[in-house]
């Protein structure tokens, strides 16, 4: 397998709210922001192909994966997928087959190569005022994205590919209204730049790495 020219490297963006930003234009996403960033670091990496919904779960991003048949091979492909399974109580197991089954279609798409791919961890939305106002219990939500993310890092690890976790970052000033868009739950374009900027150093390593020497 040969190694994309990061002149027309081209990048993958799969996930659900968080990937296509709720309420953010499309430059203000993390996945945009990481586009723009790495080119000004000198990697002209293209905006990416965006397969996320807001609401959508692991299966549903699944789906939308199949009805969209992306054409591989990606020099980057990110995933952030998971805070719907949370919010709709399903089991824990059922996440970690079906993120699975997705980050093995991720590295597919990716040339079969887990050094293209980067996961983010799944951000805490239950310090937001959309879940205080709804009766959420946010000691329960931060538990159960915490196992949920668990799963993930592992999965992860067992097929070699980058974690990064911005569940802290989410969680540090992250019910503030400047970090919110106007619906109280999902981030603002200043707080996907601070997601972008953790996995900035990153995807830039992994595209360095996956150049010829």
């Amino acid at each position: 397998m040969n190694a994309i020219d990061t002149a027309a490297a081209r990048y993958l963006a799969l996930g659900d709210s968080y990937t296509i930003g709720e309420g953010v234009p499309a430059a203000g996403t993390w996945p945009f922001q990481l586009a723009a960033a790495l080119r000004a670091q000198g990697v002209p990496l293209a905006d990416p192909q965006v397969i996320a919904t807001t609401g959508w779960t692991t299966d549903e991003l699944a789906a939308a994966i199949d009805e969209a048949a992306p054409q591989g091979p990606f020099a980057l492909v990110s995933l952030l997928i998971g805070v719907n399974n949370q919010y709709r109580g399903r089991p824990l197991a059922e996440y970690r087959q079906q993120f699975e089954q997705l980050l093995q279609r991720a590295i597919a798409l990716a040339d079969e190569l887990p050094a293209r791919v980067l996961v983010l961890s799944i951000p805490d939305w239950g310090l937001t005022p959309y879940a205080r106002d709804n009766g959420r219990d946010a000691a329960q939500v931060a538990q159960d994205i915490d196992d949920f993310n668990a799963a993930a890092r592992a999965c992860c690890g067992d097929y070699g590919v980058a974690f990064v976790d911005i569940t802290p970052v989410s969680r540090d000033g992250g019910d503030q209204p400047a970090m919110l868009v106007d619906d109280g739950l999902h981030p603002s374009a200043q707080m996907y730049r601070r997601w972008m900027e953790v996995a900035l150093p990153v995807a830039r390593g992994l595209l360095a790495a996956s150049q010829p020497q």
